[in-house]
């Protein structure tokens, strides 16, 4: 049986510095509270680059957690997976979605496969589309949204 519970992280790229400690409070919180030992960060924008250094700094006193980048494009592009991470991950079956739609049907293919997602989304468009996705996920009992 597979007791690993995942979180993936959404946000939009212009999110503000300001919201730093609250979110290595709420992961700090999915770790020792929700039991998540896995965890998903894209690398584009504010928000995944927030989320990447406040996991490299968990992974130091939580070794064992384990940390993968989302890599939407790793077919076509070529990304270093940061500093204490554990990997990089490509969704099965994005191959076959054009290069425009990729990061799209990546977030929605990890809010699928996730038991956890930690957004911050305060404009329209994308993000804001795949949020109100897994919070209507969230109402079935499918996954855990957590707003910043």
């Amino acid at each position: 049986m597979d007791d690993r519970k995942s979180c993936f992280f959404m946000g939009n790229r212009h999110t503000p510095s300001s919201i730093k400690e609250q979110l290595a409070d709420v992961v700090e919180k999915h770790i020792t509270e929700y039991g998540v030992n896995t965890f998903t960060v894209g690398h584009y924008g504010a928000f995944d680059s927030m989320a990447i250094g406040v996991l490299q700094e968990l992974k130091k006193r939580y070794p064992d957690i384990v940390l993968y980048l989302l890599a939407p494009y790793a077919l076509t592009q070529k990304r270093d997976v940061p500093v204490n991470f554990d990997g990089s991950f490509y969704p099965e079956g994005l191959e076959k979605v054009p290069f425009r739609y990729a990061i799209v049907q990546a977030n929605k293919y990890m809010v699928q496969n996730s038991d956890y997602l930690i957004t911050y989304c305060h404009h329209i468009g994308n993000t804001r589309n795949i949020v109100e996705y897994a919070q209507r996920r969230e109402k079935k009992g499918l996954i855990k949204v957590t707003l910043l």
